[in-house]
């Protein structure tokens, strides 16, 4: 992108000649008034991205001195999306141009920017990170380290970086997971890492989608549906961290999107890029991985991180089949949890497990390894569990911390 939101006040300095006479006190109330103000509803239909991208292209035509041009477009972008206040902004700088010089973006009176101060402030930090995450795109063919291995049950995967305000589309094909979308999203009132009940933060770490709500069974606030994940996630509940209730979901009516912190905890998409998403992924074998921010890696270096831990796995496997129960629970920690029971209870049903295997190997299928490291090294494990001579098994979900140089289980539980 070749400009920002702090070229308006330099491209629009000058009035054009033939400027129209609009009464610089009514453009100013639109710019102000249109973070609170009730709008119509967003029209059907509409594609994903689509309102961004016609943002971002007034933006350029800004960068280039095209006023009128800029003006033109930002008069139909808020004609199309009345309820999207960030538009509605931009659209009173270019109506206050014709008038006087605008001296920086949300240029209004000084009245008006005293009563609508946090309102002003919230969209020029939405315009800075819109922005900043179309001009400072991932690397060509780079995915988040979290993705160490995806298996051809997770057809698409989510990645969000808060710091940029960014949710991260993927598509898993034969040769790895492709970005094929992103967009814009609002997180915690008082940001990342939740801990309580209540706290208005939003989670950090992998999780998976559980259901997909309907629109019809929720109210307005929730816009074009909501999907649930499973926060609090085992690796939560083992610290001691409470809470429920995330979601990924849509805007009410009279917003089209909300400022970047601005949810009690969950991930706030426009409803038309909520729409995409709930048509395109799929419940319970979609991981969302959620971060402070993102660190990309070339999948060369993912794949060898997935091919160490591949190690761990298959000698995990091999215990099992070895039918040695002491063997079996060395690569459990002492605090492990299987289906809400410990290590000592979980026992006689691993013993009973190792008998009904009578020292067959177990296949592994479809293995997805994900990453998570902040004051742990964490891995969540999923597969299906096949004994050798069988055709069907269970779809298990193990997550691993490394304590010193070996791997440990810590939760086991089978996915419904």
């Amino acid at each position: 992108m070749c400009c920002s939101a702090g070229l308006l006040g330099v491209a629009l300095a000058a009035p054009h000649k033939n400027a129209a006479q609009k009464p610089a006190a009514r453009a100013a109330a639109k710019a102000s008034k249109a973070a609170r103000a009730p709008a119509p509803p967003v029209p059907p239909r509409v594609h994903d991205g689509e309102a961004e991208a016609r943002l971002i292209e007034i933006y350029r035509l800004i960068g280039q001195a095209q006023a009128r041009a800029a003006l033109a477009k930002a008069e139909t972008l808020v004609r199309d999306h009345p309820n999207f206040s960030l538009a509605q902004l931009v659209y009173g700088d270019l109506l206050m141009a014709q008038q006087r010089p605008v001296k920086a973006f949300g240029d209004v009176p000084d009245s008006e920017a005293r009563a609508a101060g946090q309102a002003l402030a919230e969209l020029r930090e939405e315009s800075q990170l819109r922005m900043r995450a179309l001009r400072e795109r991932p690397p060509a063919g780079a995915i988040p380290a979290q993705f160490l291995q995806l298996s051809a049950q997770n057809k698409h995967a989510i990645a969000i970086d808060a710091s940029r305000s960014r949710l991260y589309l993927f598509q898993n094909e034969p040769t790895g997971p492709r970005l094929v979308a992103d967009y814009y999203v609002s997180v915690g009132k008082l940001g990342m890492e939740k801990d309580t009940e209540g706290d208005l933060r939003t989670p950090l770490g992998v999780y998976y989608i559980t259901s997909s709500l309907d629109p019809k069974s929720l109210k307005d606030f929730y816009g074009a549906g909501a999907l649930p994940i499973n926060y609090p996630n085992p690796y939560d509940a083992r610290r001691g961290k409470t809470g429920r209730g995330i979601w990924l979901h849509g805007t009410p009516p009279e917003q089209f999107a909300r400022a970047p912190k601005a949810t009690d905890g969950c991930v706030v998409l426009a409803n038309p890029d909520l729409e995409r998403i709930i048509r395109t992924v799929e419940v319970r074998t979609t991981p969302v991985v959620i971060a402070s921010s993102l660190r990309w890696v070339a999948p060369a270096s993912a794949q060898a991180d997935a091919r160490h831990f591949q190690q761990v796995l298959q000698s995990w496997r091999d215990a099992k089949a070895s039918g040695d129960i002491n063997r079996v629970l060395s690569f459990y920690t002492p605090d492990f949890a299987i289906n809400g029971k410990t290590l000592e209870e979980s026992q006689p049903l691993l013993k009973v497990e190792l008998g009904r295997l009578r020292g067959k190997r177990v296949e592994l299928k479809e293995v997805s390894v994900l990453r998570w490291t902040d004051s742990a090294d964490t891995m969540v494990v999923t597969f299906g569990e096949v004994p050798l001579g069988t055709r069907t098994g269970v779809t298990k979900r193990q997550y691993w911390m490394r304590q010193g140089p070996q791997w440990k289980i810590f939760f086991e539980g089978v996915v419904g």
